[in-house]
């Protein structure tokens, strides 16, 4: 397997809107509860996406083949705290891309571009997502609540003491 590429989203074309959908759907294909009513869904909610966190788009390429994507929000009001914190709205690897670290460098990148602007993320996940979940327990994400079939967990990150006391 060839180098994986960590790039920011540079616009949201048709053919990239496409293949999006294609990971989307391809993400969730054992999971219909929690990708939504199908690909006009995901067409919506990815535009959605791209409309409220364009500058935290990353997407994963394999040569020019975008194989993953992470969406992560630095600006997002949480009704559950009261104020706002970093958040990731979507995050799925291609079923076929699955398995080789390219989560990983998903995540790191999301966190890295996160910790510049908030001191707590929050997201959403399927309760019956085990592996999502196991997933994001290593990165130090907890179970806060649950809404439904959707488990919310978050993740402190701390800054150095000069920026804390302003939190």
């Amino acid at each position: 397997m060839s180098e994986v590429r960590i790039e920011k989203l540079q616009k949201l074309d048709q053919e990239i809107l496409e293949r999006l959908i294609e990971i989307y759907m391809s993400g969730y294909e054992n999971m219909r509860e929690y990708g939504g009513e199908g690909e006009s869904y995901a067409k919506r909610y990815l535009r959605w996406c791209w409309n409220k966190a364009k500058d935290g788009f990353f997407v994963a390429k394999l040569g020019d083949e975008i194989v993953g994507f992470i969406v992560c929000d630095n600006d997002w009001y949480s009704k559950y705290e009261g104020r706002v914190v970093g958040a990731v709205h979507e995050f799925v690897v291609d079923k076929r891309f699955q398995g080789h670290g390219i989560g990983h460098k998903l995540m790191e990148k999301c966190l890295e571009y996160l910790s510049k602007y908030n001191n707590r993320i929050e997201l959403w996940v399927g309760e019956k997502n085990e592996g999502a979940i196991k997933f994001y327990e290593s990165y130090g994400f907890r179970k806060v609540g649950q809404s439904g079939i959707w488990v919310r967990m978050v993740k402190d990150l701390r800054k150095d003491d000069k920026e804390r006391k302003d939190s």
